[in-house]
């Protein structure tokens, strides 16, 4: 999948945050969907502008943004 088809940042739309091409949908939208436990189904329905390979283009630009990062542990705290 390659997402770079189907996701922009433009300064004008959503302050640049990236989303799906030709819409005001982001990716962190549709991320935080799916963590929410909405199906591609569910999704689509509600958003029938976008299409399937729009929600996998969403997760492959999300992963590779992940595996570009660094990460720090952080200490367990004390309950």
């Amino acid at each position: 999948m390659e997402w770079r088809d189907r996701i922009v940042s433009n300064p004008e739309i959503l302050v640049g945050k990236p989303a799906i091409k030709g819409t005001r949908i982001s990716v962190e939208l549709i991320v935080g969907w799916l963590a929410n436990g909405w199906t591609f189904e569910q999704i689509l329905e509600s958003y029938p502008n976008i299409t399937r390979e729009d929600i996998l283009a969403a997760l492959a630009f999300a992963a590779e943004r992940l595996h570009e990062e660094d990460y720090i542990p952080l200490p367990k705290l004390a309950a």
